[in-house]
């Protein structure tokens, strides 16, 4: 059974490999006309760990995006002023109230202020 169950661990890390880690080739070009900031944001969105975007929301290259939330398109038209959209990230509940169910990375810590910043320049490529 362990021998099998190595083969399968093998196997999983290989095809994460060859899709490139979730992003297909297409997607990695796109990235080459970003900014390091917005790289790193969309680093920080994508990952599966403290940003975690795609859990809730679709997104432009985003697979198995989740349904709850909002999709992310066109974030500068719908936050003209970058520090209103900064503020829904730091702590939503000031914006949509107490029963929002986006969590308040900024006011719990869960992202600090430079890795809020980072994903707001990446969703203004949105």
């Amino acid at each position: 059974m362990k021998k099998f169950t190595s083969v399968i661990t093998t196997a999983g890390a290989a095809a994460l490999l060859a899709t490139g880690m979730g992003f297909s080739g297409a997607a990695m070009a796109e990235d080459a006309g970003l900014s390091e900031s917005a790289k790193k944001g969309k680093e920080i969105a994508f990952g599966r760990g403290a940003g975690n975007c795609l859990a809730c929301h679709q997104m432009k290259g985003g697979n198995l995006a989740g349904n709850i939330g909002p999709a992310l398109i066109a974030m500068e038209a719908r936050y003209p002023e970058r520090e209103d959209l900064v503020a829904v990230l730091k702590d939503p509940r000031d914006k949509f109230g107490d029963q929002t169910i986006m969590p308040p990375f900024g006011a719990n810590k869960i992202l600090s202020d430079e890795e809020i910043n980072n994903i707001v320049d990446y969703l203004y490529t949105l």
